[in-house]
């Protein structure tokens, strides 16, 4: 029975709820919020100045600057230096703006009917359609014009409220139209700290992957935030194949089309982000019927070439910590995480958005959590304490227990012998008890100990209460 009694303490004991631990460091399940907080619009424009000579007139001298589109897109920033990844067409395009800028003059200077476009004219005036020529091959100057071609970029962060006025930025990779581009913003100091995006350590081998695709239509503003949408990569290209497809295993939708156009629209170069963990694993190329995804491999080269190492910062951290309570319903302990957030980095988008849900939901039936996030280890790590020494304290008792409870008493006395054991029940009492009065006969052959002075029985030899032998 003791044993039984034991092992149901033990049981007990272990069967002790153990103390909380902190939330688990999974990735939220809103695939693309770790990624939108650094995206970026992209605008290159290339300036070309002409200083058109009129053969005819050498007093003529015509000088004029125009801005020629060169490219519009999305990028994302993968360093809180400034280094944003974008696609090489963006900022770099087949197209010469030289061609552009010429149409544009001799159609407005001289009245021709040459359209604002990349391609090469002819007009039926002899000696314009040769000054017009000089100036498409890029001839002497003296004879025709002077070109003088540069490349701005700009790029606008996704930030609450919207970015309105960008920062410049330098083209540091630019190999070729369909391979990634790494540009550096700059004019960033007083901003804060940015937000960067994950990169992923490779792309999904399985045909159906879902992922979302993100970046800008337009110009930020306060009707034009960012757009993100659902696709699903296609079959995995041979190696000569240039970027990976899109198809819906469902077949329900035509994914080239749809996202063809919205590379069109303004998110060429935007990031592919994968359902797995949230990070980016390529880049939008195409447009029109098709479209493509550049993998992440494709990034990782181009950084190496131009020295650049993807890095998070520690807004990056915050957010994310605050980011796992909030998809977890753990609203009170979100709230501080984004207000720190958005302490780091002013107009964080996500931390904005999230940080209203958070506080509307506060202490409200859908929060699970009422512990302050600055205080939820040191709990967690009292609790642990708590429940340890609660654990021990319950075995010792039991342990106290058993050792009080061993059957001591029915253990044979050194020096006595079977017979001594085996008698019948002794009375013992303590010196200077009385005892009941005793028959006369009894009485004559009563004896007592010597030592203690207690009775002791017939035939016994030695004391039953100290032990010591009887007297002969």
């Amino acid at each position: 029975m003791r044993g039984l009694a034991l092992l149901a303490l033990v049981v007990a004991a272990l069967a002790l709820p153990l103390p909380p631990q902190a939330l688990a460091h999974d990735h939220p399940s809103g695939i693309s919020d770790l990624v939108t907080p650094a995206l970026f619009r992209v605008e290159a424009t290339s300036q070309v100045k002409i200083i058109l000579s009129d053969p005819s007139d050498d007093a003529v001298r015509v000088e004029r600057s125009f801005d020629v589109p060169l490219g519009t897109g999305s990028g994302v920033m993968i360093n809180p230096d400034g280094a944003i990844v974008t696609l090489g067409e963006v900022v770099k395009s087949e197209r010469n703006p030289a061609v552009y800028a010429v149409n544009k003059l001799f159609a407005e200077q001289y009245g021709l009917d040459i359209p604002d476009d990349f391609s090469l004219h002819s007009v039926t005036n002899g000696q314009r359609n040769r000054q017009l020529q000089q100036c498409y091959s890029g001839e002497s100057p003296s004879t025709a014009c002077d070109l003088d071609i540069s490349t701005t970029v700009r790029v606008f962060r996704n930030t609450l409220p919207p970015d309105t006025q960008g920062f410049s930025a330098s083209i540091v990779q630019a190999a070729t139209p369909g391979s990634p581009a790494i540009l550096m913003a700059s004019g960033l100091a007083g901003v804060g700290e940015l937000p960067t995006a994950p990169l992923a350590t490779e792309v999904p081998a399985q045909a159906g992957a879902a992922v979302n695709i993100a970046g800008f239509l337009g110009r930020p503003a306060a009707d034009t935030g960012d757009h993100v949408d659902i696709a699903h990569l296609g079959q995995p290209g041979a190696a000569a194949e240039a970027g990976r497809g899109f198809a819906d295993p469902q077949k329900k939708v035509d994914e080239p089309s749809k996202l063809g156009a919205l590379i069109d629209q303004g998110l060429r170069g935007g990031p592919v982000i994968g359902d797995k963990d949230g990070h980016v694993i390529g880049l939008l190329a195409g447009g029109g019927k098709d479209a493509k995804m550049i993998g992440v491999r494709e990034i990782a080269a181009a950084l190496r070439k131009a020295n650049i190492t993807p890095r998070r910062g520690g807004v990056d951290a915050a957010f994310e910590a605050a980011l796992t309570r909030f998809h977890t319903h753990y609203y009170s302990q979100a709230v501080p995480g984004f207000q720190r957030v958005l302490a780091l980095s002013p107009g964080h988008v996500m931390a904005a958005e999230h940080l209203r849900t958070a506080l509307a939901k506060r202490d409200g039936p859908e929060d699970k959590g009422t512990i302050a996030p600055e205080t939820e280890g040191t709990m967690s790590l009292w609790l642990i304490i708590v429940g340890v020494a609660l654990i021990a304290a319950v075995l010792g008792s039991a342990l106290l227990l058993w050792v009080r409870r061993s059957p001591r008493s029915e253990e044979p006395r050194p020096g006595a012998t079977s017979d001594d054991t085996a008698s019948s029940t002794v009375n013992v009492r303590r010196p200077g008890t009385p005892s009941p009065p005793l028959d006369p006969q009894v009485r004559a052959s009563t004896r007592y100990c010597t030592a203690c002075g207690m009775q002791m029985e017939q035939g016994h030899r030695f004391c039953a209460y100290c032990g010591r032998p009887a007297s002969i």
